[in-house]
């Protein structure tokens, strides 16, 4: 079964950075698209970022435009997602996923135009 597997959750005080990474195969990094994603709980699954493979063009949710950056490192078969400048309601579980109808991010990623999901990692921002 393809799978993502995330990684590099962990807790952190406000202020704070974090970089997840996402590992993926060679096939998917190359045709879909790359998205992050975040559950905090009790909501609902939300778009975070998005990493087109056609030419790595970005697109991020209002909330973190600025300060969570998304990067690809294709010899690694790796997706980042750097974040920085974290606030306590940026807790929750983070995934990555691919769209598997889309090459280019046409804006937030949404649930249903990915698949693939890995396991989750947790990101705690709390003093």
């Amino acid at each position: 079964q393809v799978q993502l597997v995330e990684s590099g959750g962990d807790l952190v005080q406000p202020g704070g950075s974090l970089r997840l990474s996402c590992a993926a195969s060679e096939f998917i990094l190359q045709y879909y698209a790359i998205g992050w994603f975040r559950q905090a709980p009790g909501k609902e699954r939300e778009g975070v970022s998005c990493i087109s493979s056609s030419d790595g063009s970005t697109k991020y949710e209002d909330s973190v435009r600025g300060r969570f950056t998304t990067t690809r490192d294709s010899a690694k078969k790796m997706v980042y997602l750097q974040m920085n400048s974290l606030q306590p309601e940026d807790t929750a579980v983070y995934y990555c996923a691919a769209n598997l109808m889309r090459t280019r991010c046409s804006g937030t990623p949404v649930v249903h135009e990915y698949a693939y999901w890995g396991q989750g990692t947790q990101v705690t921002v709390s003093s």
